[in-house]
């Protein structure tokens, strides 16, 4: 009977845990992959959500004036005018009613820059109510600049005529942490009219 020396044996140990540490260092790297991959994901789905609540709201912008908490009168759409207001606040058409609540089915809606938050924030009335809690919909925004497109130029601040009381076109231009500078153009129904 013959059998194996301590040497060969040793070799072949060795050898085991070479290719032992192998996989554990392969499967280390391939859970760390789908970490990341994962976090990356979740970035993009919050960036394409939050870009489909922002198209869906313009696109459902109303011409409505209404009235803060205080009872101050608030221009149809308005943004960006100083650092403490709202970057963007208007009415839209359009807001679900599946209980059929005593409401509008017009809501007010800003969004605003806290932090490196943005964040959405509607009325549960169009006049006199405080707004209701912010909605964060992206984390890591340096900043956000609102632009409106009317009479054949862009404009960062939006001033209302009798014949033009919302723009045709509104541009939000972001910038990141995950992605860089973002942009975002929606047209206005009707042009705007």
């Amino acid at each position: 009977m013959k059998g194996f020396t301590l040497v060969e044996m040793l070799v072949a140990l060795l050898v085991f845990s070479l290719l032992s540490a192998a996989g554990v260092a392969v499967l280390g790297f391939a859970a760390d992959n789908r970490a990341v991959v994962r976090e990356r994901t979740d970035e993009i789905a919050a960036l394409q959500s939050a870009r489909a609540l922002i198209k869906t709201d313009l696109e459902q912008i109303a011409d409505r004036r209404t009235r803060a908490e205080d009872g101050a009168a608030l221009r149809a759409l308005a943004g960006g005018e100083t650092q403490a207001a709202a970057a963007l606040a208007f009415t839209r058409r359009g807001w679900d009613n599946p209980d059929a609540a005593p409401r509008a089915s017009l809501q007010y809606v800003e969004y605003r820059l806290v932090d490196d938050r943005l964040e959405r924030r509607a009325r549960g009335a169009l006049d006199g109510s405080a707004l209701g809690e912010p909605q964060v919909l992206l984390n890591g925004v340096r900043s956000l600049e609102v632009a409106y497109y009317a009479r054949g130029a862009w404009t960062p601040v939006w001033a209302p005529t009798a014949d033009r009381p919302l723009p045709q076109a509104i541009r939000l231009q972001m910038e990141l942490d995950a992605f860089g500078e973002v942009a975002q153009l929606v047209l206005l129904p009707d042009g705007g009219a």
